[in-house]
């Protein structure tokens, strides 16, 4: 038996399937299954505690499950080190950022755009290296709204600012799922529409899975969104069915009964 099946227009870029870890008497992940279309944005939402950090790890192989399988363009990847998933094409930002905050921004995407290609951190001893990798950093930096501040450290920017870079990082490595954990997180209402805007234009280019508290941004973006209650999906539906469902609304939404 192989590890992946034929690749077909109906596959998910990524499928779990009963996913499942515990620690010691606590189960973190609970049979969870649910998929990524391509160019789809499968929000997923619990409340703090529900384990939605646990199942990203999971996702990009920092930790191994117990038990399911998780597939990346059909591909078995369960067993995958998070190095070699990220080679496939999975690229992840993080809720507390994970930036170089002495190097400027644009060395920030030129480190990701190397490490992309096999190179080396001595680049930095000469910033103008590589004109084309640079060419390429601005580029990015660009598409994220950040063109003015290539030159600026990450302990000089904004908070939201420090978001932008660490999407315009992932991105730099050309990923063909993104895992968003938190990008709201810290910000005030004007950022976080901002960002919201900013992922929107995102929206069908990538395949993107968001974890994220910041329900305005959430109904605004999604797809499709699973509900995780403790370590476990108790609804995965649309926007409206979401609003609607009142196990959601009561164990989420903390209201009784829909409007």
């Amino acid at each position: 038996m192989t590890d992946a099946l034929p690749q077909t227009d109906a596959t998910p870029v990524l499928a779990i399937e009963r996913l499942r870890k515990s620690f010691g008497a606590l189960v973190a992940t609970d049979d969870v299954s649910l998929e990524v279309g391509t160019g789809e944005l499968h929000a997923l939402i619990g409340p703090n505690g529900a384990g939605k950090s646990t199942l990203i790890t999971q996702i990009c192989g920092e930790i191994r499950p117990n038990a399911g399988r998780i597939l990346f363009e059909g591909r078995d990847v369960t067993a995958l080190p998070a190095p070699a998933r990220a080679r496939l094409g999975l690229g992840r930002t993080f809720q507390i950022t994970q930036l170089c905050p002495d190097f400027t921004a644009i060395e920030n995407v030129l480190l990701s755009i190397e490490a992309r290609h096999g190179g080396s951190f001595d680049m930095f001893s000469n910033p103008r290296r590589n004109a084309a990798h640079r060419e390429l950093a601005r580029d990015w930096l660009d598409q994220v709204g950040l063109a003015a501040q290539g030159g600026r450290t990450v302990a000089e920017l904004a908070h939201g600012e420090r978001r932008q870079l660490e999407i315009a990082v992932a991105l730099a490595r050309q990923p063909k799922l993104l895992l968003l954990d938190e990008p709201m997180a810290g910000m005030g209402a004007e950022e976080s529409a901002s960002l919201t805007k900013l992922l929107q234009s995102l929206k069908r280019r990538y395949a993107i899975l968001l974890v994220e508290h910041d329900m305005d941004a959430v109904f605004a973006l999604a797809d499709r969104i699973s509900v995780l209650v403790y370590g476990r999906v108790v609804f995965t539906g649309t926007v409206e069915e979401v609003r609607g469902h009142p196990e959601v609304r009561a164990a989420y939404l903390g209201e009784d009964r829909p409007c």
